[in-house]
């Protein structure tokens, strides 16, 4: 057995332990199978071995080498994010509570501004409740009866107020020297009312214009504080600034060696790259070589193969030459016996044709046997289809007899099935009549309800107006009760607007009507009691008698 280390060989050494295992004099079992061979084994140091482990796992073992760099930087930032981020005195802390602070204060301008939408609704409430009151009242003012009951209380005042004048004009020539001491007297009392009015606008004035300086002096102090505020938020700033630009430096640095240490790790990448684009060229050249003998290989089958189609083709020839020197031979044969044959040929035709003949004959026989037959049969089967012919005759007249059986049930079920349409239409009439009267009776009973709540709206209308009539009168009476008489007579005309009898089952409303005329005015309203002339009289002087 020969042991090879390297370039050296020599004699194995003596080897007790396989011996003494052998034996069974070692407690442990041998570090290789019985059935390796012993002389195909190489023996490398452990040193040489992991260099070579180490070379085919060297992309793997780098690969997880970077996972973990990866990973534990992963771990060491988000332990420091971790850390720092509960820090008041760093960038982001500080910018962290100016966030929080700006929140507290937003939230506290919104609850001011609920509290003012709040304040502004109910004020808009108000107004909008002012307005439909206004809009009521407004509505109201413009009905036909108030109108009227208006035009009656202007005409009442200005009944009232001509009297006034009447009586002004009489007493007026009698009180002029009176009339001049009162002009007097009311020019000095409005000389005073304009001093003390232009003394009161001066005091008011002087106290705008102090309200005014305190305003400037307070919007002064203001401004100084505001200043004072920006020049520390301003340092506070740049020194946030300072701070941020040291902290980019580091940063950057850090990413500037972890550049150099990728670039480096690139460039190892690409040297192993190439040498294993190197290995594939050698190989690809390999493959390439054997392409080019295979190629070679092949030309050569081929020429071989057109080589051995060349000698195919000139064995063909030759042997199409002998085939024909023998036709030439057989031909020259076949003349030669050409006249033998013909005689021959001739006692052949004749004989052919006395057979033929014969076989005519027989044929004709036959034909005329077969004629016979073919026409009993005929007749044979003329009969048949005469008895089919009837039994089929007798099964249609069944069939129709059946069919006119089954027309006259249908037809007897179609009427009675028009007879319940019909007895159905009829039910759906009734039903239909029913229901037209029940909705005649609803739409009477709707109208009803619909008159009744004119006639109730109409009273409370009423009701409204005699109230509000009455307050007035009550007020213009105060003074003088002469002069109420207008009004009294628009309240007793009737709701309406109309110049038509009232109608007493509609709540007293009192209508207008049309002339039946092209010009469609509005008939008048005469309220006669009677003729002041008398007609008897007139007959009697003018000399009538009947």
């Amino acid at each position: 057995m020969q042991v090879r280390y390297g370039r050296r060989s020599g004699k194995a050494k003596e080897r007790a332990g396989m011996e003494s295992y052998e034996k069974e004099e070692i407690p442990y079992p041998p570090l290789l199978p019985s059935t390796v061979d012993l002389q195909q084994v190489t023996i490398i140091p452990h040193a040489e071995w992991e260099r070579i482990r180490d070379s085919l796992n060297k992309l793997t073992r780098e690969a997880a080498v970077l996972r973990a760099e990866r990973t534990a930087k992963k771990n060491m930032h988000m332990k420091s994010q971790e850390l720092v981020k509960h820090w008041t005195n760093t960038y982001a802390g500080m910018k962290e509570q100016k966030l929080r602070a700006k929140q507290k204060r937003d939230e506290e301008l919104e609850a001011e501004r609920q509290i003012l939408d709040l304040e502004e609704e109910i004020y808009k409430q108000g107004e909008r409740k002012k307005a439909i009151e206004n809009a009521k009242q407004y509505q109201f003012y413009q009905t036909e009866r108030v109108k009227r009951f208006h035009s009656g209380l202007l005409l009442s005042r200005v009944m009232k107020e001509r009297d006034v004048q009447i009586q002004y004009k009489k007493n007026a020539v009698k009180s002029d020297e009176k009339w001049e001491e009162q002009v007097k007297l009311n020019d000095a009392k409005a000389l005073k009312e304009d001093q003390e009015k232009l003394e009161k606008q001066r005091r008011e004035r002087v106290a705008l214009a102090k309200d005014h300086l305190k305003q400037i002096k307070e919007h002064e102090e203001e401004e100084e504080t505001r200043k004072k505020s920006e020049e520390k938020d301003a340092e506070e700033i740049k020194r946030q600034n300072l701070l941020y630009e040291i902290e980019m430096k580091k940063k950057l640095s850090r990413k500037q060696e972890e550049i150099d240490a990728s670039r480096k790790r690139f460039f190892d990448n690409m040297r192993d790259k190439n040498i294993i684009r190197a290995v594939e060229q050698q190989q690809q050249e390999e493959e390439e070589e054997k392409t080019r003998k295979f190629i070679k290989a092949k030309k050569r089958l081929i020429q071989m193969r057109k080589d051995k189609e060349a000698e195919t083709h000139r064995l063909m020839e030759e042997r199409r030459e002998r085939i024909n020197n023998f036709l030439s031979k057989l031909i020259k044969e076949k003349l030669d016996t050409e006249d033998l044959i013909m005689s021959r040929d001739i006692a052949d035709i004749d004989t052919e044709l006395d057979k033929r003949e014969k076989e005519k004959h027989e044929k004709m026989q036959a034909d005329l046997k077969a004629i016979a037959e073919h026409r009993a049969s005929v007749m044979k089967n003329k009969e048949e289809e005469e008895k089919q012919r009837k039994i089929e005759s007798k099964e249609e007249l069944q069939a129709v007899l059946k069919a006119d059986k089954m027309f006259q049930e249908l037809e007897k079920e179609k009427k009675l099935k028009a007879n319940k349409e019909k007895l159905e239409v009829q039910d759906a009439h009734i039903h239909q009549i029913a229901l037209n009267k029940f909705n005649s009776k609803q739409l009477k009973e709707e109208d009803l309800n619909y008159w009744r709540l004119t006639e109730a709206l109409a009273v409370e209308k009423e009701k409204e107006f005699e109230k509000y009539a009455r307050e007035v009168i009550n007020f213009e009476s105060e003074s003088t009760k002469k002069y109420t008489y207008p009004m009294v007579k628009a309240v007793q005309e009737g709701v309406g607007g109309g110049r038509g009898p009232p109608f007493v089952g509609r709540g007293g409303i009192r209508p207008s009507y049309q002339a039946n005329d092209v010009t469609g005015v509005q008939l008048p309203f005469y309220n006669s009691q009677g003729s002041k002339y008398d007609f008897q009289k007139s007959k009697r002087r003018l000399g009538f008698t009947w």
